[in-house]
């Protein structure tokens, strides 16, 4: 009953000052970086997530940077995992359908993104823009 009163009174204010509170929400935007996307579908893909997010949560400059992990599986072949940051691809790594070694991969993984991570501060720093970045 409490869920659905505060439903009404949102969407009350919502429809009697629009401009109003979109002005307002735009200035109190909290953003949210650091994180680990997971978009893995096997078990080595979840292995690899597993190992990533346990380094990734104990680097601290972090904060502006978000990771997605994405694989595409294909049959008879084995999976394919990509890293990106903030959009930008910067890891690629071929798992079979046979035992990998799951955590030095990771460990490879975290190495190529601290990387990447300390070239976009350093870029920013001397204000070059440089976009051309492969790291695999």
């Amino acid at each position: 009953m409490k869920a659905l009163a505060i439903i009404s009174l949102f969407l009350t204010i919502l429809c009697c000052a629009p401009s109003t509170l979109a002005g307002q929400m735009a200035e109190d935007e909290i953003e949210i970086s650091g994180l680990v996307i997971d978009r893995t579908l096997t078990r080595f893909g979840k292995d690899f997530s597993f190992y990533y997010s346990s380094y990734w949560r104990d680097l601290s400059f972090t904060q502006g940077f978000n990771v997605t992990l994405n694989e595409t599986v294909f049959p008879q072949a084995g999976t394919l995992l990509t890293l990106e940051i903030n959009g930008t691809k910067i890891y690629s790594t071929h798992f079979g359908r046979r035992a990998s070694p799951v955590k030095e991969k990771a460990e490879q993984a975290v190495l190529i993104s601290i990387d990447y991570i300390a070239q976009v501060k350093a870029q920013a720093l001397t204000g070059e823009l440089s976009s051309n970045y492969d790291g695999f």
